[in-house]
């Protein structure tokens, strides 16, 4: 199975110390995803990570000295979770996590929070501060259901306050990754259309991703989480327009008969970053509106 983990092509592929380890296997499975990750990493894969186990399971310090690659964080109730693993790692990596890092300082390792008890939901602002090396916060929803003993239903609305809680709070914290919760249907056209589902959803709400557990999943969430090409042209038009309406000393004004003011040409500047990143040809998209004025 990890040697397999290198064909997929994705952004992140995270192996997983906690719930599929059972606890005499522990020592086993760090040294084979130790083995692998020493690996040179394989084109298709733009970051590997970790999930360790609980600070509160006795088995964080072993996976944090023995595997050291970002980490996602299990059971993150407290910023005392993440205070834990931000002095391990200030400990065994001084040089790339100092309390008062140079320009040269080569980079730390980030970490990710999962988001999944009622206790974590309530004390989100506080955990967002607890470490300079968080990047970013998971919806676990299995486990919050269980704190919560809620029944999960197709619509998710059970969900939809802690949800929201967590891509508000991810966003005031200018935390770039805030992941969604699994979607547990991945077989046939009827899986893979709740996943769609699902997906759009979360990405109305906030959520920049969400986990896979399946390799068959990859590539409805990619589709869906990277801007659709007329959300691009309307991007591009946005930034073209106002580029000709700031020269003529104009702060609003309109596109198809839409007010565009300051929040929108924001907004638009993140859909053309986002594209580039996505691998949209942003330039032949300027080059084709090129004469867009503004209204």
């Amino acid at each position: 199975m990890l040697t397999k983990s290198r064909g997929l092509n994705v952004d992140c592929v995270a192996y997983d110390l906690e719930d599929s380890v059972t606890p005499g296997k522990k020592s086993e499975a760090r040294s084979n995803l130790r083995s692998l990750l020493e690996q040179p990493r394989v084109e298709g894969i733009r970051e590997q990570a970790v999930r360790i186990n609980s600070v509160d399971s006795g088995y964080a310090l072993d996976d944090l000295t023995e595997v050291v690659r970002p980490a996602i964080i299990p059971k993150v109730n407290s910023p005392s979770d993440l205070h834990f693993v931000t002095d391990i790692l200030r400990h065994i990596l001084p040089d790339r996590h100092s309390s008062s890092p140079s320009p040269d300082t080569p980079p730390s390792i980030s970490l990710i929070a999962l988001i999944e008890s009622a206790r974590s939901i309530t004390d989100l602002p506080s955990i967002c501060r607890a470490s300079p090396y968080l990047s970013g916060l998971i919806f676990a929803a299995e486990d919050f259901a269980l704190d919560l003993s809620l029944t999960r239903t197709p619509s998710l609305r059970e969900f939809l306050f802690a949800r929201s809680s967590i891509a508000t709070c991810a966003r005031a914290f200018s935390l770039p990754s805030t992941i969604d919760l699994v979607c547990t249907s991945y077989k046939g056209d009827k899986g893979l259309a709740t996943l769609e589902e699902e997906a759009r959803d979360g990405k109305r709400l906030g959520f920049n991703g969400k986990q896979c557990i399946h390799p068959t999943q990859v590539d409805v969430c990619e589709r869906v989480f990277a801007p659709e090409q007329e959300e691009v042209d309307w991007a591009v038009r946005v930034v073209i327009a106002d580029e000709k309406a700031d020269r003529a000393g104009r702060g609003a004004w309109t596109l198809d008969g839409k007010m565009i003011d300051v929040p929108v040409v924001g907004k638009a500047k993140a859909i053309v970053t986002k594209a580039e990143r996505c691998g949209f040809e942003t330039e032949a998209v300027r080059e084709r509106w090129k004469d867009q004025e503004p209204e």
